[in-house]
């Protein structure tokens, strides 16, 4: 059975950092990342990686901002998020896909058919 679970969500002032995890059990995929979602809000692709190659791909509103890494041995996909801002507040879910291209477009949330249960981030200001 497939389980992506994620951790490290909290609530930080405005500037400050976190750090998310995500363990994704029983198998690997083609491409993981991180989407967000806003109460009333649609979903959004935050950042991706390419497990194989490593390359990476993020959303204007995060980049410079915001770091995804992997850890190949622990089948462990990280999200780094510093200069946290309000506007960041959302539910964070790791996601995977095993498509190989991205038909939709790289950014779009529907790419990644497993999704992980997701965890609260809060920015106050």
């Amino acid at each position: 059975q497939v389980q992506l679970v994620e951790s490290g969500g909290g609530l930080v002032h405005t500037g400050g950092s976190l750090r998310l995890s995500c363990v994704a059990s029983g198998r690997t995929f083609v491409r993981m990342g991180w989407l967000r979602q806003a109460p009333g809000e649609e979903w959004q692709f935050v950042a991706g990686i390419w497990w194989r190659a490593g390359q990476t791909l993020y959303a204007d509103s995060v980049k410079g901002r915001f770091t995804i890494s992997k850890d190949n041995a622990k089948n462990t996909v990280y999200l780094q998020m510093s200069t946290l801002k309000p506007e960041d507040t959302a539910v964070y879910y790791c996601a995977a896909t095993d498509k190989p291209y991205c038909s939709n477009g790289c950014y779009d949330p529907s790419e990644f058919g497993f999704r992980g249960q997701g965890t609260q981030v809060t920015v106050s200001s």
